[in-house]
């Protein structure tokens, strides 16, 4: 039988394909050892690492659990598993994903912030599309009207973090009143319907704003959203438009609070299943995570953890 150790090249490449995900360096070197272990136990039971079966990774999770480890460390195992057959996949090297129906019971998805309501986001948006800054300098200005911008994908389509950072201009279906969001390892590809005024919006900000930005900035890029510095980390948008919403209201932590908020709501008038593609779910356990049912847990975490709130 041949080695299951992960040999030099093909673990090299395996790293950049994980690289190319965005993943940080540390999340890489972590998935890169999950892996490794998983084949060293896999030679020992003398099971090839391209003929790996649902029953054996369910071994293999047993193993796992045996050594006492947390319901949230397998399912970060199984997670680094998917990731690695997945790749596998891409290069042809198997037929399917041993892990993609795997889910590790006992572990709950901690949201720990309170959700906003739509009305609730509904005025958080319109407030900061409102706030005066026609004293601000033009810097000021310019980077109002991107946010505004974003903030509305983030309330309306309910978009990841990580998601606007990778949105393309060419993402933008203006003409059908779209937009385009890629797949990628932890999320499912899709296309949103984007509200009336978003698209007034989205136009002025492509044809006039985004210029200004790329002029000011000497960038050259196609992606949607940059900043007027000559920096290209993409937290320092989300940081500012952040910091200027928490003035607005004090219970705003993070932008996947008002991505789960989002989806929170969408999940009360919509079929599970159509939320789960709207919210670029790959599994509707995620989704599932979102329901009302969960609701009592979560408000609980939050008087736990913010009792502030």
């Amino acid at each position: 039988m041949q080695s299951n150790i992960i040999m030099a090249h093909k673990q090299e490449k395996f790293f950049e394909y994980l690289q190319l995900k965005k993943y940080t360096l540390e999340t890489c070197t972590g998935v890169v050892k999950t892996i490794t272990r998983f084949a060293q136990w896999a030679e020992e039971k003398n099971i090839p690492l391209l003929d790996v079966s649902y029953n054996d990774v369910m071994a293999y999770v047993a193993h796992c659990r045996s050594k006492r480890n947390a319901p949230r460390t397998l399912q970060i195992v199984v997670l680094h598993l998917r990731f690695y057959y997945a790749f596998l996949l891409s290069e042809n090297d198997v037929q399917d994903n041993p892990c993609s129906n795997i889910e590790i019971k006992g572990v709950k998805r901690k949201m720990l912030y309170e959700t906003f309501t739509p009305e609730e986001l509904e005025n958080l948006y319109r407030a900061y599309a409102s706030l005066d800054i026609s004293k601000s300098g033009i810097g000021s200005r310019i980077t109002h009207k991107r946010n505004k911008v974003l903030l509305g994908l983030v309330i309306y389509q309910g978009l990841r973090t990580q998601e606007l950072a990778e949105l393309k201009v060419s993402d933008v279906k203006l003409q059908e009143g779209k937009i385009k969001i890629e797949g990628s390892l932890r999320t499912e590809g899709r296309e949103l319907k984007l509200e009336a005024f978003q698209l007034y919006d989205m136009m002025d900000y492509i044809n006039e704003t985004r210029k200004l930005i790329m002029a000011i900035s000497g960038k050259e890029t196609n992606q949607l959203f940059t900043s007027l510095g000559g920096g290209e980390n993409f937290s320092n948008i989300t940081d500012k438009l952040l910091r200027a919403l928490r003035k607005i209201d004090k219970r705003v932590k993070e932008t996947k609070q008002l991505r789960g908020s989002v989806i929170t709501n969408w999940l009360k008038v919509h079929n599970i299943r159509k939320v789960q593609y709207m919210a670029g779910h790959r599994y509707v356990s995620s989704t599932e995570n979102y329901q009302a049912n969960n609701m009592d847990d979560l408000k609980e975490d939050v008087n736990r953890y913010h009792p502030d709130l």
